[in-house]
């Protein structure tokens, strides 16, 4: 006999097969769900269960309802622990998400103040560019730029960024990343990203600054994440010791 605390209820048996085919694809991303009628007489079940089983599927970020239009499948959520000392592609696929990184561009340009100030160059001095957009669910959803001492330039040259994170990059050079600070605040699309990202100006967008440290207190990047804010969800579970950050992509 099946013990108690192991029975599924109803409509934790739907809401897990309606999250499979969602996963699967069969329901993607802006998808409309059928009708809540229809599902109902499909599972055999009545609104309420099939309501239940719905609100399980919104408290995990799987659907959204919408008044008057329906439930509406959105993309898997994201979470962003700013404990980790991993890079955001690599907290991503961690979890199991699609992460689709562009390379837009990497060189040795003359770093504006912000840049020199992080990286504690002198004013005006040359810095290593590398430019990224992350896709997640096909959906050009993060722009990111990282700036490193141009010493690193030679080497970071040759590679391949669509498929290798940057901090895995510097820890084949044996750079030893102690510790990150970062700062994440809200802003608005600027005309060029607007175009990288699909989105129309002054879209609102999180930005985030981390910078980070290797082992002997030099500064080894200064990372920056734009991150359309329409769709970022954040909610925040403190710990003793830590502060993690979810968010939540289309």
């Amino acid at each position: 006999m099946e013990h108690p605390a192991r029975r599924r209820t109803k409509y934790s048996v739907i809401a897990a097969d309606l999250e499979a085919k969602i996963r699967s694809g069969e329901y993607a991303p802006g998808a409309a769900l059928p009708a809540q009628r229809t599902l109902s007489t499909e599972y055999g079940v009545t609104l309420m269960t099939l309501r239940q089983a719905l609100q399980v599927l919104i408290d995990d970020g799987l659907v959204s309802q919408h008044a008057g239009r329906g439930t509406f499948v959105t993309a898997p959520r994201a979470s962003y622990n700013l404990g980790s000392m991993q890079s955001l592609a690599d907290d991503l696929r961690e979890q199991g998400r699609t992460v689709q990184t562009e390379l837009l561009g990497r060189t040795k340009v003359r770093a504006p103040k912000l840049v020199t100030e992080q990286l504690g160059l002198e004013p005006g001095a040359v810095a290593y560019r590398i430019e990224r957009l992350r896709w997640l669910s096909d959906i050009p959803a993060i722009h990111q730029e990282s700036w490193l001492p141009s010493r690193y330039s030679t080497e970071l040259g040759q590679v391949d960024f669509t498929q290798t994170s940057l901090y895995g990059a510097l820890a084949d050079l044996g750079v030893v990343v102690s510790r990150a600070d970062e700062r994440l605040r809200p802003g608005a699309l600027g005309d060029e990203l607007a175009e990288r990202l699909e989105q129309p100006p002054g879209t609102p967008v999180f930005l985030s600054d981390r910078v980070t440290y290797g082992i002997d207190e030099s500064v080894a990047v200064f990372d920056r994440a734009t991150i359309l804010g329409e769709f970022v969800e954040i909610r925040t579970r403190r710990a003793e010791r830590s502060v993690s950050v979810h968010w939540r992509a289309p």
